[in-house]
């Protein structure tokens, strides 16, 4: 069967102050994914008596008023068109670990019980679905209690968000953002709910809680029927969802002929896998999971780098701006709002948006080219202490259908750089904003001179023009036979070369 696949964030956390704002996140989503289940944040920092500020639910008055609006926006939000699910974060007390809680239909009530199983209990016989996350913390301090967890009221896990990643305690992606909350824990991993036997799906998202659908902090896909609302909650309720870290890889997987999430038997142990993967970039390798340890790996490094390119070909590359003045320098250097556009001689064919903030747009598309206006900041959140580093860029992915000897124009704020596919191909580019830089300076600092260009560099606007890679690389096709023993499941975990990463949710086998 065929399933569209449909891209969300699945963890966007409007808060109380933040009301007044559900228009433009609502706008944000919609310029950037297929549909959105909100999770309104019912809580606020609540100064004791001694003056020490803790967490706390907000005033049942002022949450019911908060949510008769989201309820009224979603409603509406469906009879438009778009897909559309009003939820709330539960957190308890702690001892559980944090989950959304989500509904089908748009007649839902908040309810918050103290431990999770009586939030399940709360909900039972209804349409309504609760997605534990930052599952890695400590137990009892807001980690996951993988003792009380039920498969059905949460069928999936968010394993990757703006915390980090709570795949297992070992890997790479690091939790070490939160600082208050961890650092984590093997105990709680998602890996230690598949070990207790669970049938548990994942998938990431960006606990984002000043803009919703950040690139950085990772997106889900859905692998529905159809997008209305009732077939993304069929996909959610099969665990036909998979999450990657930052770009949009596409992943297709059967076992058996059945899709990820699904459950399978194979009396003779025998389990053939169909994968097929589309990256953003080079695809370095595709790892088969049996029972969270590693099987097989597809290593596609290596395979594609000697291919000699020429005429016609398909390639993918990324464009970011940003950086700019160090704002202890120049103090009211925090925005900037760029003009841009890409020619090509060919054929423009997809353009992924590398969001993380609200100020981007793209103006025109063709074949031939796209306009875009950007607008970067020096710091996403202004300071606030969920917000990200300050390095943060905005751009596009670019997939392209050219001549390997051809030229793109690439023109940024009117001024126009000529880009070689050919040199593109061997590695990436930087350009800094030179003429304006030195006009900044010039007049904030009047005329200095230097042995090094640090003062000037080190406060550049800039915009990197990453290395094209060819489709021989981004694209990957495979069959593996995995012979099991005894029930289990099998996932995928695919690695670009750029570090970013896609997690498929587990399919079931049982040898019996």
């Amino acid at each position: 069967m065929e399933y569209t696949k449909l891209w969300t964030d699945m963890h966007s956390n409007i808060h109380h102050n933040q009301m007044e704002e559900l228009l433009l996140w609502y706008e944000q989503i919609k310029k950037q994914m297929d549909f959105w289940p909100v999770a309104y944040y019912p809580f606020y920092m609540r100064p004791t008596d001694t003056g020490l500020a803790v967490e706390d639910r907000l005033e049942d008055k002022v949450v019911a008023q908060d949510w008769e609006k989201i309820r009224a926006f979603t409603k509406k939000s469906n009879e438009e068109g778009f897909p559309m699910f009003m939820g709330f974060e539960w957190q308890g007390a702690g001892l559980d670990g944090d989950h959304n809680v989500f509904f089908l239909h748009d007649d839902g009530e908040q309810k918050h019980p103290l431990r999770y199983q009586e939030l399940v209990k709360a909900y039972e016989g209804q349409d309504v679905i609760g997605i534990p996350h930052h599952l890695a913390y400590q137990p009892g301090s807001r980690g996951k209690n993988w003792d009380t967890h039920d498969e059905r009221f949460s069928p999936f896990a968010e394993i990757y968000s703006s915390h980090g990643c709570s795949e297992n305690d070992d890997g790479p992606l690091g939790m070490n953002r939160h600082v208050h909350m961890g650092p984590r824990t093997g105990e709680t991993t998602y890996e230690q709910g598949l070990k207790r036997g669970y049938k548990i799906g994942l998938m990431a998202a960006g606990d984002n809680h000043s803009v919703p659908g950040v690139f950085e902090h990772g997106s889900m896909c859905v692998l529905a029927r159809g997008r209305t609302r009732e077939a993304i909650w069929d996909a959610f309720l099969n665990r036909r969802v998979y999450g990657v870290s930052q770009s949009r890889i596409q992943v297709d997987e059967l076992v058996n002929g059945t899709p990820m999430g699904g459950e399978v038997s194979a009396p003779d142990g025998k389990a053939e896998m169909e994968i097929s993967v589309k990256g953003t970039a080079a695809v370095d390798r595709i790892e088969i999971l049996r029972d969270n340890i590693l099987e097989d790996m597809i290593v596609h490094s290596g395979t594609w780098e000697r291919e000699k390119l020429k005429g016609v070909i398909r390639f993918k590359f990324r464009l970011e701006l940003g950086w700019g003045p160090d704002t202890r320098v120049y103090k009211d250097q925090w925005l900037k709002k760029w003009t841009g556009r890409l020619e090509v001689d060919g054929k423009l064919l997809e353009v992924e948006k590398c969001w993380n903030n609200y100020g981007q747009e793209i103006l025109s598309l063709d074949e031939s080219g796209c306009d875009f206006s950007v607008t970067t900041y020096q710091s996403t959140a202004t300071g606030k202490w969920m917000g990200p580093s300050n390095v943060t860029t905005e751009g596009f992915i670019f997939e392209v259908e050219a001549d390997a000897d051809s030229v793109m124009r690439l023109t940024i704020d009117k001024k126009e750089y000529p880009i070689s596919v050919r040199e593109l191909l061997e590695g990436s580019k930087v350009f800094a904003l030179w003429d304006e830089v030195k006009e900044l300076t010039k007049e904030t600092w009047g005329d200095i001179s230097h042995y090094r260009d640090d003062p000037w560099w080190h406060n550049a606007y800039k915009f990197r023009v990453g290395k094209a890679y060819p489709e021989s690389s981004y694209r990957v096709d495979a069959k593996r036979i995995i012979y099991m023993k005894e029930d289990g499941n099998l996932r995928l975990r695919i690695w670009q070369k750029n570090g970013d990463v896609a997690w498929t949710s587990p399919v079931f086998v049982s040898i019996r």
